[in-house]
């Protein structure tokens, strides 16, 4: 029998788990984060385990940020959350105008 190996190993090091909580759409808990690409006011884009997630919506702001445990917290009225793959993050044309033309 072959041996299997641990969700751990399979997943990185950082966080095991990716989950998120939505509280009356203005406290969203977030575990499974890598890095934060980027983020403002109205727009906050997170490297996760799953793949990257991008977060659109009004007063954003990161109230705790700990990557040695994935973990944010992002408070503000959230309007959408949406999953991309890693590779689309940098690639080329992936901007407005690449998304626009595809």
């Amino acid at each position: 029998m072959g041996k299997v190996k641990p969700l751990e190993d399979r997943k990185g090091s950082k966080s095991k788990t990716h989950n998120m909580i939505l509280e009356n759409r203005e406290k969203l808990s977030i575990s499974g984060v890598e890095h934060v690409n980027s983020f403002n006011s109205e727009l906050i884009v997170l490297e996760t385990i799953e793949g990257v997630l991008t977060i659109k919506g009004q007063e954003l702001d990161v109230n705790k940020l700990n990557l040695e445990d994935g973990n944010v917290v992002v408070t503000g009225i959230v309007y959408s959350l949406a999953y991309s793959n890693r590779d689309s993050l940098g690639s080329k044309g992936s901007g407005f105008l690449g998304k626009m033309f595809k």
